[in-house]
């Protein structure tokens, strides 16, 4: 399983990206999420311009085994979602960390982002 050392990562198997702009952040689910889900079949997510506080179920990711909810790594406003998946949900399978991102927040409280996990960390989590 990968995790790249650019991002950074939640114990809930939530990977996080800094874009250019530092108070904005890309979200997607680990490698390690998605093969433990096995085939993605559906991807839903709250609606754009909706708040969240660290922790709160923002969506869910519908596999052939499995629901499972995505939780809001940090405090943060959903500016965009990957439109990509509402016809094409496997892209999480086969490029979770490319294409198969979820959604665009603006961060509320930048601080928040020193909580998550490095990749190695991450990796020690997982096994």
């Amino acid at each position: 399983m990968s995790s790249p050392a650019s991002l950074s990562y939640t114990k809930n198997h939530e990977w996080v990206r800094v874009e250019d702009d530092s108070r904005v952040i890309t979200v997607g689910i680990t490698d390690y999420a998605q093969a433990e889900l096995g085939d993605i079949i559906f991807v839903e997510l709250e609606p754009v311009d909706e708040a969240y506080g660290k922790d709160e179920v923002f969506g869910s990711v519908e596999a052939v085994k499995a629901v499972s909810d995505l939780f809001m790594p940090v405090s943060g406003t959903v500016l965009v979602h990957n439109e990509r998946l509402e016809d094409n949900p496997e892209l999480v399978n086969s490029d979770p960390y490319g294409k198969g991102w979820m959604v665009k927040i603006r961060l509320s409280d930048p601080s928040e982002l020193a909580d998550l996990l490095s990749a190695d960390d991450y990796a020690d989590l997982v096994g």
